[in-house]
């Protein structure tokens, strides 16, 4: 019988924010099911019960909570009752974000600030907290979800190119910072990707957007799960820094 190429992620602690849906719900059942231990994390109890719900068959191997990752204190706690539990955390994926398309005449101080809080100020709070972990085991991998947007910029909606531009800034800095603790970190670009969002575009468009993408199709969750599955496996071992783009070709240079 052939070795799985991830069979070093059994058994591995994996955090991922913004889980209960898109792309990230795509990458905890991705963990999961390669024998991995994974915690939940959502922004409402009802998503998360949902989520778990839809889970079920990996009840024994998968936790939710939803907690405020704008609080440093909530995030430490979490960490220390996912200690508790399994002993580890192997694997943080920051996924939580928020988009946004607001002219920016339109903008105000606070729509500013609702975007970068979720996109790049939690990343930093859950990172410190999950790098004091790491740290003592020694070990540990950090994967940020960043955004094509992050390398062009996009015609509205400032905010959000702008987080994912740090996002950006923030991984390679804590690559160089972390490695001599033995943590890698990370950063996948996704294109455009068939969302629940996307899906509910006109037909007619979401034809025109797949003809603008190279590989001549528009991107699934699952493309990205099985990007951060790789990053986190013992097959990337000697990639740290690194911001991967996976959109078709849509963004080349």
């Amino acid at each position: 019988m052939s070795k799985n190429v991830f069979d070093d992620l059994k058994n591995k602690v994996v955090v991922v924010t913004g889980g209960t849906r898109g792309i990230g719900f795509a990458t905890v059942k991705a963990f999961l099911q390669q024998g991995s231990k994974v915690v939940m994390l959502g922004s409402r109890k009802e998503t998360v019960d949902k989520a778990l719900h839809e889970l079920s068959e990996y009840k024994d191997t998968v936790m939710g909570r939803y907690i405020d990752l704008n609080d440093l204190s909530a995030c430490i706690d979490l960490l220390k009752e996912v200690l508790q539990e399994w002993g580890s955390v192997d694997v943080l994926i920051n996924n939580a974000g928020v988009s946004d398309s607001k002219h920016f005449y339109s903008y105000e101080d606070a729509d500013f600030d609702r975007v970068m809080n979720i996109n790049l100020r939690s990343v930093f709070l859950m990172s410190k907290a999950a790098a004091e972990v790491m740290k003592k085991q020694k070990k540990g991998v950090i994967l940020n979800t960043s955004s094509m947007v992050s390398i062009y910029g996009q015609p509205a909606g400032v905010a959000y190119p702008t987080s994912k531009f740090a996002v950006n800034g923030m991984t390679k800095s804590l690559a160089r910072e972390l490695g001599k603790d033995g943590i890698r970190v990370n950063a996948v670009a996704p294109g455009i990707i068939a969302t629940d969002m996307v899906k509910a575009l006109d037909p007619n468009m979401i034809s025109a957007m797949a003809k603008g993408v190279p590989v001549q199709r528009l991107g699934e969750p699952e493309d990205i799960a099985n990007a951060f599955l790789f990053l986190a496996s013992d097959m990337a071992s000697y990639i740290s820094g690194a911001v991967l783009s996976v959109d078709g070709a849509y963004v080349l240079g």
